[in-house]
């Protein structure tokens, strides 16, 4: 038996764990001991109130799709109906496109810098009394636990509002020495993991900018893009400024595809990504792209263990494993690897999965049931390919997209699990015994969009941050962010910078 396997082995008789092998059911857990419940703690609803129907959102109003379809959007913790959506066609993005473009040339490009600015600051203030609203909305639309939207995705939505009114009236210092332009028009699509904070992350540097936009957000996730059109409504924008069209991939691909669209925008997965690019290949559009991710999170044996525990759980099991730079792969120092997989399973059985909308949730609901059949469809790849899973022992609710906290521990670099973004909450463990073994293994993936190091050791940290192929690189922490902090990836994890001034640089022309 080698090093490696006596490790493991080792842990699973101190914690006295339940091994899953690939006969078994994946359903089956660890068991530590009892865990006492925390008291139901449900959000209210009563502040959202969501329509029957929902229709486009073209220069300024809402109007019928001429399309005359829609589509249902449900809520993915039980699977009800919450309401109907425009799904917008040929005519409707058209429509959309002409909007945004007479809106450009006759009012947005010619307006001084500072009056720009008033207005995306107005945007950033009502999300902000209107904070609470889009919370509730967008976990009931997403799935996503209420702590993680209330604390995290509406605050930091208004934060790049914020931010980027800051540099509206100050363009002329982006690239100094030189003078810069506005690009046009902006078509943008955007996933649903992050559905209001995609949109601000695109639209805020657009507008400072002084393009105007196109938005398509997911057809599984529109009900917080179009509540921001109402406020965009309040916070009186000119008509055209911001326009949001709805559907699924085929709106998605008119509005990239459009004649009339200058920068394409887009946020999602490495596949959808290629197809963009050939699809615009030789129109002289620029692009961004924000793709796939397999990160990274490095833990050496000289590491604050406790805060790399809470690390680890913090970029995979809290957002559900929902973002492109969860932290999907540990790679762990060998001399330290039983105590980190002892430490981390107990971590685990302390989750508690169910209701998004309860404060006391820390695992919300999966956000589509194609999704969850991705996750499940790459669980049972890593059970094939030799892998073994540990899950948190749980009863997941009947009704609804759900799937535990689950790591798998003997992978070898091969696996597709380790290879592939599975986007759920999965983690893969593997050990190293150099830093020079832990780039190697970071880095011999497609993907490089972000990573992080955890060790006491400065130089440590800036060795391998300077050799990592990652976009970002946090240093004992994870998932970090902040508006004036650029943020993007590297192979195929896309190109383009969003966030601070590099995320305005992509919406600009070098005069």
């Amino acid at each position: 038996m080698g090093r490696k396997t006596k490790t493991l082995a080792k842990t699973e008789r101190q914690t006295k764990l339940k091994k899953v092998s690939s006969a078994e059911p994946s359903h089956q857990i660890i068991q530590f001991g009892k865990i006492w419940p925390y008291a139901p703690a449900p959000e209210s609803t009563k502040i959202v109130n969501i329509q029957p129907r929902y229709e486009l959102f073209i220069n300024g109003k809402f109007v019928p799709p001429r399309s005359g379809q829609y589509f249902d959007v449900i809520n993915p913790a039980n699977e009800q109906k919450l309401c109907e959506v425009a799904e917008a066609g040929e005519a409707d993005v058209d429509a959309a496109v002409r909007a945004a473009r007479q809106a450009y040339e006759k009012i947005w490009r010619k307006m001084p810098g500072k009056e720009r600015a008033k207005y995306i600051f107005r945007i950033a203030r009502i999300l902000q009394e209107r904070s609470r609203e889009f919370a509730v909305l967008e976990t009931i639309n997403n799935g996503k636990p209420i702590r993680e939207t209330r604390d995290f995705d509406v605050p930091m939505s208004a934060a790049h509002f914020f931010y980027y009114a800051g540099w509206a009236d100050k363009l002329n210092y982006l690239i100094p020495g030189r003078e810069v332009a506005p690009l046009g028009v902006a078509g943008q699509v955007i996933p649903w993991n992050f559905p209001l904070l995609m949109a601000a992350w695109k639209i805020a540097p657009a507008l400072a900018a002084g393009n105007t936009v196109v938005l398509k957000p997911a057809e599984t996730t529109p009900l917080t893009a179009l509540l921001l059109a109402e406020v965009i409504q309040q916070a009186e924008l000119p008509p055209g400024v911001v326009n949001i069209v709805t559907g699924a991939g085929a709106t998605g691909a008119l509005l990239v595809s459009h004649p009339d669209v200058d920068k394409v925008a887009f946020t999602g997965s490495t596949a959808v990504g290629k197809k963009i690019l050939r699809a615009i290949a030789g129109t002289g559009k620029k692009a961004t792209m924000e793709l796939g991710g397999k990160a990274a999170n490095i833990v050496f044996e000289d590491a604050p263990l406790d805060q790399a525990v809470e690390g680890i759980v913090n970029g995979i099991y809290f957002n559900q494993g929902h973002v492109c730079c969860a932290g999907s792969r540990l790679l762990v120092q060998e001399s330290v690897a039983e105590i980190v997989l002892r430490k981390l399973m107990r971590r685990m059985e302390t989750l508690i999965v169910g209701d998004p909308l309860d404060k006391n949730t820390d695992i919300g609901a999966i956000n589509s049931r194609m999704q969850l059949k991705k996750i499940q469809e790459l669980t049972q790849v890593g059970l094939q390919e030799g892998a073994q899973i540990y899950q948190k022992r749980c009863e997941l609710p009947s009704k609804g997209f759900w799937y535990p906290p689950t790591f798998f521990t003997n992978v070898a670099q091969s696996s597709r699990i380790v290879r592939e973004e599975i986007f759920g909450p999965v983690l893969t463990i593997q050990t190293f015994r150099t830093p020079e073994e832990a780039i190697e293994k970071a880095n011999n993936i497609a993907y490089g969009l972000s990573a992080g190091v955890w060790t006491e050791k400065g130089s440590k940290i800036l060795k391998m941050a300077s050799q990592l192929q990652a976009g970002v690189v946090w240093a004992n922490t994870y998932n970090k962010f902040d508006p004036s902090s650029p943020f993007g990836g590297y192979k195929e994890s896309g190109f383009g910078r969003e966030g601070g001034r590099q995320g305005l640089l992509d919406y600009v022309k070098i005069l």
